[in-house]
């Protein structure tokens, strides 16, 4: 899977997300801190990583900044980009799960190494669930930004 991975600072959180990702077999595609030259404010590189996903360059993105939550809401303005801001495996499990999240938004400051893991493992398992209603509430969120 290619992965878009963006952060606003160079932070071990940012590096271990590219690290455990490659690790996992994904291709990773770096935006912001983590790509020599590129802008690093978090509006300007979650926005990017989501615009590849939107595009189709990236399956999923993983944007990060110091809480998580302008990144979120950075990535959530690129249509057909359903992030969400995670701090633990059970948040990133239901994302993935009732959302059909494409985009896992992780805070640099909260997240410890070990939580990381569980969270990641959580994500890559889980599936958009297949019942209707599910379906209908995601439907709902392309309608909601005009794409439908």
């Amino acid at each position: 899977m290619r992965i878009a991975v963006s952060s606003d600072m160079d932070e071990p959180v940012a590096r271990q997300v590219v690290d455990d990702l490659r690790r996992r077999g994904h291709t990773v595609l770096t935006f912001g801190a983590l790509r020599p030259g590129d802008r690093a404010d978090w509006a300007w590189s979650a926005g990017a990583a989501a615009r590849a996903v939107a595009e189709g360059a990236a399956d999923q993105a993983v944007v990060c900044c110091w809480t998580g939550t302008g990144a979120s809401i950075a990535a959530n303005k690129v249509p057909g980009v359903r992030a969400a801001l995670c701090a633990d495996a059970y948040t990133a499990d239901g994302a993935r799960k009732w959302n059909d999240a494409n985009a896992l938004a992780l805070s640099l400051r909260a997240t410890s190494g070990p939580v990381l893991g569980e969270i990641l493992d959580a994500w890559f398992a889980g599936e958009p669930s297949a019942d209707a209603e599910d379906r209908d509430n995601v439907a709902r969120l392309s309608a909601l930004e005009g794409t439908s």
